[in-house]
């Protein structure tokens, strides 16, 4: 698999994320069989909405039997671990479950009894904030490294502040460039009148607005029908990118930020309209 699909964050609280993730694997080692194996698998969720980021723990253990696993996470239930020599109260999966959902988030299981088990947790996904390469790594992404002579305006229309600050960090390599922020579609419509900025970075999924109904509006309007804009969202299917372009995008990028692409457009941008 490629490293940059696993990229992923949550957002939990760190102590009882470890907590739960602890929980999981101490109980595929003690109720293994012997010689057994663990394994940690890391994947967005299937048909999730917010969208989660789902954790497996699985075992090759002996399993559970399909008409147990109802009880599995109720409190004191150890179900046939009294046998096993095993010590534990029984609590651990029911205080597990109890974190995730406090978390916003789930925690299941699904077991073939004398194949072994898989149990998972999903907490909502995060925005990734990927580091900045060096000041020497991007000298090569559009720019001599020197001071841009050029004084140009960005508009980012997003309502989401990671994602706001990460272009704000990137901007920190062209020094000539400022940055507008709008939170919402109908304010970035009147920052974007007002100001004539060089540059709108449109987020898709607006609190108010659509992004492709700000999209249409800036078209529509003589006052903004020529001004760039550049779709950003973590939406990145062929039918949706064909789609926003034809509707008069300047581009699409995904998120997380590819920071070197957005630089160098940024450069073709100011240096088309310079």
């Amino acid at each position: 698999d490629d490293p940059a699909a696993l990229r992923v964050a949550v957002q939990a609280d760190r102590q009882r994320l470890r907590q739960i993730v602890l929980n999981l694997v101490a109980n595929a080692i003690k109720y293994n069989r012997e010689d057994g194996a663990v394994t940690l698998r890391i994947s967005r969720a299937p048909d999730s909405a917010p969208p989660c980021i789902r954790l497996t723990v699985v075992d090759t253990g002996p399993g559970i039997p399909a008409e147990q696993l109802d009880r599995l996470f109720a409190p004191f239930e150890r179900l046939s671990a009294d046998g096993s020599g095993v010590e534990g109260t029984g609590l651990g999966l029911a205080i597990a479950r109890g974190l995730a959902e406090a978390m916003g988030g789930a925690i299941g299981v699904a077991s073939v009894a004398g194949e072994g088990s898989e149990f998972w947790v999903e907490l909502p996904e995060a925005v990734v904030i990927p580091p900045l390469p060096s000041a020497g790594d991007l000298a090569g992404a559009g720019s001599d490294g020197a001071e841009d002579e050029h004084i140009a305006t960005i508009l980012y229309i997003e309502d989401n502040q990671p994602n706001v600050e990460l272009v704000q960090h990137a901007l920190e390599f062209r020094p000539g460039v400022t940055l507008l922020t709008a939170p919402d579609g109908a304010t970035g419509l009147r920052l974007a009148m007002r100001y004539q900025p060089n540059l709108i970075l449109l987020d898709l999924n607006l609190p108010d607005l659509n992004g492709d109904e700000v999209l249409a509006r800036l078209r529509a309007d003589s006052r903004t029908a020529t001004i760039p804009a550049v779709m950003v969202s973590a939406d990145a299917t062929p039918g949706q990118v064909v789609r926003l372009l034809a509707a008069g995008a300047r581009a699409y990028l995904t998120k997380p930020l590819d920071v070197r692409r957005f630089l160098r457009l940024i450069d073709d941008v100011i240096a088309e309209r310079g």
